[in-house]
């Protein structure tokens, strides 16, 4: 897998389904993030599973080769009381993660939990709660059409955050220390 670029990146992000797969993707340019778009694959029209995954990888293979990111973020299939839709969602990020490696870039997971911890400073945060910071961090007024979109962007801003503070940078207890030192960083 190739290496990241470390001045300037751009982070695909990506929340699969099978019937609304979300995606968000940012630029970073140092310290400063700023959102290049956002948006869903919809497949609830498609009955044949094998359909709804040729859509996912071409989708995600299409916003690779307009978009050029240096990584791919994706969240991780959570464990639910129905092992058939973890198996399909499991299938969804598979088909995604392909696309991205079919293409060498490096791809990383993670947890529900781990996302909206990252983003919003609590790991039981609800969808509008995750949206609701996004629209704070990267000073977006539009409300997306499905949830997905925001949580596939949230993926992203995970992953740059992840990145962020693997590399000696200074960690955070709550939002307002972080926004206190980071308004370079906010639109």
């Amino acid at each position: 897998m190739q290496k990241e670029k470390a001045k300037e990146r751009i982070i695909l992000g990506i929340d699969p389904g099978t019937i609304v797969l979300g995606y968000g993707i940012i630029k970073e340019v140092g310290n400063k993030m700023t959102l290049e778009t956002l948006g869903v694959v919809k497949m609830g029209h498609l009955d044949d599973h094998g359909l709804k995954l040729q859509r996912i990888f071409k989708k995600t293979l299409a916003l690779i080769e307009e978009y050029n990111p240096d990584c791919v973020a994706l969240e991780a299939p959570f464990y639910g009381k129905n092992i058939q839709v973890m198996l399909k969602l499991g299938r969804a990020q598979g088909v995604a993660m392909a696309a991205a490696l079919s293409k060498d870039i490096p791809i990383f997971e993670y947890a529900p939990r781990k996302i909206k911890q990252s983003v919003t400073g609590n790991g039981s945060a609800s969808k509008e709660q995750v949206a609701a910071m996004l629209q704070s961090l990267l000073g977006f007024k539009e409300t997306p059409e499905f949830l997905d979109a925001t949580d596939g962007l949230a993926v992203a801003v995970c992953h740059s955050f992840q990145q962020n503070t693997t590399t000696g940078a200074k960690s955070y207890s709550n939002w307002s220390a972080f926004l206190k030192d980071n308004q370079d960083r906010i639109r």
